[in-house]
């Protein structure tokens, strides 16, 4: 429990100093010798600035790896809360797992549509329903990648890559998925320059990004993620996973089309 009790953008700092503790007492010995810390913020918390702080704190990024964002999303209440806030879209777009709650108190039509609205906002997270309020674990833990060496179903399952063919029709979203694609190497200048003005023009509409890419030079891809403007430092694998050796990169975006982002990266 923090002491001010939030994990809003403006004090996350407190969050900050609370890991940084965790860690030097599990260092010490003073606590258990954990192996993972979950992080529940309150139901209208804003997740970026949380992964944020974790992307961007490099004595955090020593110790502690981000593993997966997850969603709850309430069956009974949980239309009317996407359709009157802006909180629960945004959770819902930057999830990595989405689990469907209180399904055994909401008939089946309600909770399919809650479903169906959900697959549209993030194509990309795998959605589950809990019944009376059990999950299977696995469903929630090593879903990020864990090390340079990195298997083919990790990322993959890291990925998530959307089906855009399903998702091209979706309009009644302002958050859109979609993958970028290059056959051919890229210098890491120029991808690095495309994501800079991207950031600079849209970042707080660039909800997440993440992807493999082919560097010129380079024996295995870099691994990039970033959440709005801020991108973690970018990671090599030892080797490409498989005989693909295209830059892919999916973004979900706030209102910017495919159409633009791939202009960007033709332009530069």
């Amino acid at each position: 429990l923090l002491n001010n009790g939030c994990l809003c953008c403006v004090l996350r700092g407190d969050l900050q100093e609370t890991l940084r503790d965790l860690y030097v007492k599990r260092r010490n010995g003073d606590i258990i010798d954990f192996t993972r810390v979950i992080i529940e913020t309150t139901g209208l918390a804003d997740p970026a600035p949380v992964m944020q702080t974790l992307m961007t704190d490099e004595l955090l990024q020593e110790n502690y790896r981000l593993d997966c964002v997850v969603t709850l999303a309430d069956a009974v209440n949980g239309i009317e809360q996407l359709d009157t806030m802006e909180e629960p879209v945004k959770q819902a777009a930057l999830a990595d797992r989405i689990v469907i709650t209180k399904s055994d108190l909401a008939d089946e039509a309600t909770t399919a549509k809650l479903e169906a609205r959900l697959r549209i906002l993030n194509p990309l997270a795998p959605i589950k329903r809990s019944i009376n309020g059990e999950i299977d674990l696995a469903f929630l833990i090593d879903v990020g990648l864990r090390n340079v060496k990195g298997k083919l179903e990790d990322i993959e399952r890291w990925m998530g890559e959307p089906d855009e063919h399903g998702h091209r029709h979706s309009h009644d979203s302002k958050i859109k998925s979609f993958t970028l694609r290059y056959s051919d190497p890229l210098s890491w200048q120029l991808f690095s320059q495309t994501m800079e003005v991207l950031s600079a023009l849209r970042g707080s509409d660039m909800l997440r990004v993440k992807g493999l890419v082919n560097v010129e030079g380079h024996k295995g891809p870099m691994v990039v993620q970033g959440v709005q403007h801020l991108f973690h430092p970018p990671v090599e694998l030892q080797a490409w996973p498989s005989n693909d050796h295209s830059t892919r990169i999916v973004f979900i975006t706030r209102g910017i089309p495919k159409e633009t982002v791939a202009n960007l990266f033709s332009a530069i």
